[in-house]
Parts: C-alpha cells; structure tokens; sequence
C-alpha cells in the first residue's frame, strides 16, 4: 500500500494556516507604530487549539520576535503576548519635551541666579565692613562721615616739619603726595631753611630738601631723602565743597603732632594777604613765622598776627572754623571722604593782639586754606623749582 504522508505531509492544513497568520501578524505588528493601549492587545493568535500560553513575558519585551515562529511555537507552545509598554522607538521622542524644558527652566534659573547675586553683591558692598573703603578715598565705609574715620584714613599722610635757618626755627606741618616722599606745605614754613627734618606719624624722622617754592601762593614742595612706601593721601576737588560742608584740620599745632580738629567751611574764596619777605617766614620757638612765633597775614584791609610787610601777596581761601594754631600751617583741610581740598595756612590767634591777655591765646575760629585745586594746578611749577 502506498504511504498518502509521503505525497501530503499533512492531512489536516491547520498547522499551515495558523503559521501563515502567526508570519501576516508579525509583519503588521512591524508596521504598527503607534502606542499600544494599557487595556488592549493587537497580538494575532493562531487558529485552532492553543495551548496554555506561559505566565512571563520575554526578557527582550518591545519590540515583538521577529516574524518566523520561534522552535518554542514549534514545540507546541504558545507566542508570547506583547503587554502595552510603549514601543522604544517613541521613548525618546516623548523624553524630548521634559529635557527641553529643565534645559530652558536650568538657563532661566541661572540668568535670575547671576541677578539676584549681582543685586546681592551691590548690597553687600553698599554696607560693607570695616576692611572696604570708600571709592576714590581711604576711609573705611564703615566710618565714613565720622572724624575718626577721617583722622585715622589720613594721619599716617601728615607729617611735621621742623626748619632751622640762620634767623631761628620753625615747625609746621606738610602732607605726603607721593610714596617715594614728596610733600607739600606751606611756603613760609621752609622758606630760607638751612636743614628741614620731617616727623612721619609713626615717630620715623628723615631729613629733606627743598624741590621749589612758589612765594605768590605760599606753597612750596619737599622730598625726603631715601624714602619709600609712604602711604600718599587723596587729593580732593575744592571746587565741589560748599558752606557748611563738614572738614577736619590735621597738623602739630605747637609742635604736637597729628593733632585733629574739626569744624565746618565758613566761607570760600576769601582774598588773604600774606607777606613774600623771607625775614617773616622764619620767626620765634614753635611757630611758624612771625616774631612772635605767629604767621602774619591781612583780611579785609586788617592785619592779623602783626604786620605783613611792604612785600605782600594775595590769593584766595577756604575760610573753616576748624582750630587751628601754630604749627597746623602746611597742613591738611580734609572732607569727610578723606579727601584733601585744602592746605592750612593761616590762623588768626587771640594772642597777637597786644590789647588782649595771654590767657586768651589761642584758636578763635579763624582760619584760612589754600584750596587743592590751587596747589594741583601749581605742583608742575614747583616739581621745576618753582616760581620765585
């Protein structure tokens, strides 16, 4: 008899239909792109009995196996079910959004941050500590508008000055401009000198020369020999202070040195007279010209502290109530940014005036400074020799 199987492997084409559904299945789960709902599964199942399908998933979940039945649907069991995880290839499209947004949440967060510290650091600074300063000035915030402030921003620039001529000694006072030592003060308080010694305030003393003088505005300019690392004071505008404004005089009034007054600018520009003859500029112990150790100068048609001489010359002044006395000349008027904006240079004191006792010598609240600008605009002249 002949074997049928041989001609027809098959007798029932059942297992050839459930194949060909099992390959038509697989390729339109290929093409299927969209997200599988939680709910639903689009698995094609083959015809007829199936067995029991397995409990677990594939490890390799989506994508489905390729199209060809795995040796496990040959052996009888079941195709895997696809669960609704959503396919890899939309993954990353949908991470797009949330990374777009915490980059543009990240930038905005940084620019708002770099504000907030910019507006931070304007208010810090606005209300700094001791250790910042003032800018353009050498007073701490701090102790800005103080005269304590002032006083300790400016003193180690104010030195004193001791002239000895061939008609006696004089002291005065004079302040550092430049590191390496150069000094301005007062015409008459070196004018003539022979030998000049400079007090720094620390005690530390150098001798100096005279670089030049200008008589006509009683300013002259020293340097110290062999100096270096002086701390310079800020040189103001005088051009800017009003009446009233708020000053500190620093000197050695009598030889004390770093003495600190204050006061207030009484008036400006007033035309002062002082005198152009070397034979005033050096006068008596402790003071700065004069006989009677007082500098003598003319106001308003009067003569203050003697007599000015037939050799006389005028310039205009800052009037301050701020005491000042023998000795305080070629020193500093300061504003309360410890800015320089004038050079003291005269004073009336009670004890000049023959009809008033020595008990009342002294600062009556009369005194006069050359304004800063002035002596800027002079420093040229004088770094030259000057213009006697």
């Amino acid at each position: 008899m002949t074997d049928n199987r041989e001609q027809q492997p098959y007798a029932d084409d059942s297992w050839q239909r459930a194949k060909d559904d099992l390959h038509r299945d697989a390729h339109e789960a290929d093409a299927y792109t969209a997200p599988i709902p939680a709910a639903q599964s689009y698995a094609a199942q083959p015809q007829g009995p199936q067995p029991e399908a397995p409990q677990t998933q594939a490890a390799g979940g989506w994508p489905p196996p390729p199209a060809g039945p795995p040796a496990s649907v040959i052996a009888g069991e079941s195709w895997p079910t696809p669960t609704a995880e959503e396919p890899a290839a939309d993954k990353p499209k949908r991470a797009k959004r949330p990374i777009a947004l915490l980059a543009a949440v990240a930038i905005i967060a940084a620019v708002v941050g770099g504000g907030t510290a910019a507006v931070a650091e304007n208010l810090t600074n606005g209300s700094s500590g001791s250790s910042s300063t003032v800018n353009g000035t050498t007073v701490a915030s701090s102790s800005k508008g103080t005269v304590s402030g002032v006083a300790a921003a400016v003193s180690p620039s104010i030195v004193e000055i001791g002239a000895t001529s061939t008609s006696g000694s004089s002291t005065g006072s004079g302040v550092i401009i430049t590191s390496d030592g150069e000094i301005v003060t007062n015409n008459h308080v070196v004018s003539g000198a022979s030998s000049i010694k400079v007090t720094l305030n620390d005690g530390k003393t150098y001798t100096a020369k005279v670089v030049g003088t200008d008589a006509k505005k009683d300013l002259a300019l020293i340097k110290l020999e062999n100096a270096s690392g002086l701390k310079a004071a800020s040189l103001g505008d005088s051009s800017k202070i009003a009446v009233g404004d708020q000053v500190v005089a620093i000197g050695s009034p009598e030889g004390l040195s770093g003495s600190v007054t204050s006061g207030i600018v009484s008036a400006l520009n007033r035309d002062v007279t002082v005198s152009t003859d070397e034979s005033q500029a050096q006068g008596g112990s402790g003071g700065s010209g004069g006989g009677n150790g007082q500098w003598p100068f003319s106001y308003g048609g009067q003569d203050f502290n003697g007599s000015t001489g037939g050799s006389t010359t005028t310039y205009k002044a800052i009037q301050t109530d701020a005491s000042l006395n023998p000795g305080n000349s070629g020193g500093a008027l300061i504003n309360m940014n410890g800015e320089i904006i004038g050079i003291n240079s005269a004073m009336y004191s009670a004890s000049s005036d023959s009809s008033t006792s020595s008990s009342s010598a002294g600062s009556v609240g009369l005194g006069f400074a050359i304004p800063i600008n002035t002596v800027k605009a002079d420093l040229d002249t004088l770094r030259a020799g000057g213009s006697n």
